[in-house]
């Protein structure tokens, strides 16, 4: 499968798609997530009224472009937009970078079922342009406007039983809404179409897009010592292997951890083990400049898994014991597997790699009773607590935003990221500016 890279421009012109054709509430085109984190089943978003589309975001007073995908394997198209309005305690940010991810990859690749049509993208960095009615004044101290925000692509809502607890990874309505539905925690999105006002649903905040909405608890202020571009990372990549180490892996001073997979997470688990005073950190892919890129950002040890057993090699490395914790960064049923294997008694194998819908990991079960294995999933960090942390980490020096990302595309040729992503082009991180 190969994108083109080449992005459609789409416009009012008659003879291009439309979305008023569809029917919200029951076309086949629109697919909602069909299950869950936990497996359950979820219905199909209703119907968005005309009456909530109309006046909403009429007196915004201009207009917005934004990367769409509409079905699986085709291209991304770039269309016009409204420029979207929040409401009470979101933000309207204008974009300034967006990184490329494989979550959204999955999604393109109908891997992992979502709202369609939708604007993709959920990591960001940009400036913040407007408040919505009645946001606590609180959050307008801390974001004012003009200021500069990173964003997470888990946008807690703050008030479920899960953010009451500080659980910010298992918000409620972000899975219910965002990731069932495609909206924002009302049930509505805030992208509309120019052309004939058709509603698109958002992916995170749908950040692939000159300007967006997300709730602000979401984000966090960026310094001005850190660059917009390669600042977009900490909200996914960094963010999600800062709650894997964190909260999953509680990486302590001395531990010896594998990674499996050195993506865009992969990597950037290697810097917060480092940062976290691991020791032996082993890197595992199969691709030798990921490998080489590797050494730079913390492995002490790297296996080619083409070349070589890939669990022997990590317990030929450790004297036999295997590692307190292995990381599993690519969603594959035999690196699962290679995860479990891979980790000493009483180690936790660490789940964090999306995988295609419906996709079954293996596990040895008698080995996993005796010898107290510990199998853990993390989807990300705590968005409140810990994004304002990886901010930190980056400001200090300690994580090297610089060296993690390797690629970076203009807003025009966001197709073709995606496409040097599917064909494993990108060494770590990319990132499309939108400046």
């Amino acid at each position: 499968m190969a994108f083109a890279p080449i992005l459609r421009r789409a416009s009012a012109a008659k003879n291009l798609f439309s979305l008023s054709r569809l029917s919200l509430g029951s076309s086949p085109s629109v697919r909602s997530l069909q299950t869950g984190a936990s497996g359950d089943d979820r219905q199909p978003p209703p119907p968005l009224s005309p009456s909530s589309i109309a006046g909403y975001h009429v007196s915004s007073g201009g207009y917005m472009r934004g990367a769409v995908y509409r079905e699986p394997n085709q291209p991304l198209t770039i269309e016009e937009f409204h420029i979207p309005r929040p409401k009470v305690n979101e933000i309207l940010i204008k974009t300034k970078a967006c990184g490329v991810c494989h979550s959204d990859l999955h999604v393109m690749k109908g891997e992992i079922p979502f709202s369609s049509p939708c604007v993709i993208g959920h990591e960001i960095t940009g400036e913040v342009v407007e408040h919505g009615p009645l946001t606590d004044h609180k959050i307008i101290q801390r974001f004012p406007i003009g200021s500069r925000v990173v964003g997470a692509f888990i946008m807690p809502c703050g008030t479920c039983s899960y953010c009451a607890k500080g659980h910010d990874d298992l918000c409620e309505d972000f899975f219910a809404f965002n990731r069932a539905k495609g909206t924002l925690y009302d049930g509505e999105t805030r992208l509309f179409l120019r052309h004939d006002d058709s509603p698109v649903y958002m992916y995170s905040m749908g950040g692939m897009a000159e300007y967006c909405v997300t709730p602000a608890h979401g984000l966090a202020p960026l310094p001005e010592s850190l660059p917009y571009t390669e600042s977009a990372i900490l909200g996914c990549a960094v963010f999600t292997a800062y709650g894997a180490m964190a909260h999953a892996a509680e990486i302590r001073p001395g531990d010896s951890i594998a990674v499996i997979g050195i993506g865009g997470v992969g990597s950037s688990c290697l810097q917060i083990a480092r940062a976290f005073g691991a020791s032996d950190i082993i890197a595992v892919d199969v691709q030798d400049d990921k490998l080489e890129k590797a050494k730079t950002l913390g492995a002490t040890h790297t296996v080619n898994a083409a070349k070589e057993d890939a669990v022997e090699r990590i317990r030929e490395i450790t004297g036999g014991m295997g590692v307190d914790v292995a990381v599993e960064a690519l969603g594959r049923p035999q690196t699962f597997m290679q995860c479990t294997l891979s980790v000493k008694d009483g180690g936790k194998a660490v789940m964090i790699g999306l995988s295609k819908a419906g996709s079954v990991g293996e596990i040895d079960i008698n080995r996993l009773v005796r010898r107290k294995i510990k199998v853990i999933g993390s989807y990300g960090g705590r968005a409140r607590q810990d994004l304002p942390k990886v901010v930190k980490l980056a400001e200090s020096g300690i994580f090297n935003l610089t060296n993690a990302v390797s690629s970076k595309y203009k807003f025009e040729d966001a197709g073709k990221a995606f496409q040097d992503l599917n064909e494993g082009k990108i060494v770590s991180r990319g990132v499309v500016e939108i400046l």
